[in-house]
C-alpha cells in the first residue's frame, strides 16, 4: 500500500497532504462539533496536546494497515480545512471506506466535495481497489449532497448498521466503482 509521490492529490481549490504539527488549530476547531467525537478519535474539545496525538495516529494509519489519512488544505497556502481518509479493510475483496470532515471555519465553501473527488481519484490509484463506499446517516443532508455531488450512488439503508454514541445508527450506503477507463469492469447491459 505505498503511496506514490506521483499521484495528484488536488482537486480544484483542496490538496490532499500528511497532517502537520501546524495543523492543531483545524482540528481543535474540528473538535468542537459534537458529532466528530463519536465517529472518529479526534476527542470532543480537543486540548493541543490530544490534537497532536491524533496527527501522530494519522501518520500511522498506512503502517498499520488501516488505510490512508489525509490533512484536507487550501491548495493556494496550504492552510488546513479539514481531514480525509480512505480504509482498506476490505481491499482483499477489492473495496475501501472512505471519509471526511471539514472544519466549522471551512464548512459550505465545496471543500468536502473537493476532498472526497480528490480521494476516490486517489484511491483508483490502488490496483487493487474496485469500490469505495460510504456510509451515512440518514439525516445528514450536507454529506449527502456532498456524496452525491462526487458522484456517488445511493444504494440502500442499513439499519441499525453501527453503534454511534449510545445508539446503534441507521447508515445509507452510498457507494462508486472504478471506472472502466481506469481498469472497472464496464456496466452489464439490460
Amino acid at each position: 500500500m505505498a503511496m506514490s509521490a506521483s499521484v495528484a492529490l488536488a482537486y480544484g481549490g483542496v490538496v490532499l497532504r500528511p497532517f502537520e504539527d501546524a495543523d492543531v488549530e483545524m482540528l481543535r476547531d474540528l473538535a468542537t462539533d459534537p458529532y466528530l467525537p463519536l465517529i472518529g478519535s479526534l476527542p470532543a474539545n480537543a486540548t493541543r496536546q490530544e490534537a497532536l496525538e491524533f496527527i501522530a495516529r494519522q501518520h500511522q494509519r498506512l503502517a498499520t494497515g488501516v488505510g490512508y489519512s489525509f490533512c484536507v488544505a487550501d491548495r493556494s497556502d496550504g492552510s488546513a480545512l479539514g481531514t480525509a481518509g480512505l480504509w482498506v479493510a476490505g481491499l482483499a475483496e477489492g473495496r475501501a471506506t472512505a471519509g471526511y470532515a471539514v472544519a466549522p471555519f471551512a464548512r459550505h465553501r465545496g471543500v468536502a466535495r473537493q476532498a472526497l473527488s480528490a480521494l476516490t481519484a486517489f484511491g483508483w490509484t490502488i490496483p487493487e481497489l474496485f469500490r469505495v463506499e460510504l456510509y451515512i446517516e440518514p439525516w445528514n443532508t450536507g454529506s449527502i449532497r456532498v456524496a452525491e455531488a462526487a458522484g456517488y450512488l445511493r444504494e440502500g439503508l442499513l439499519r441499525s448498521h453501527q453503534p454511534i454514541g449510545d445508539r446503534r445508527a441507521d447508515m445509507l450506503l452510498y457507494a462508486t466503482v472504478r471506472p472502466p477507463d481506469q481498469g472497472g469492469e464496464p456496466p452489464i447491459p439490460g
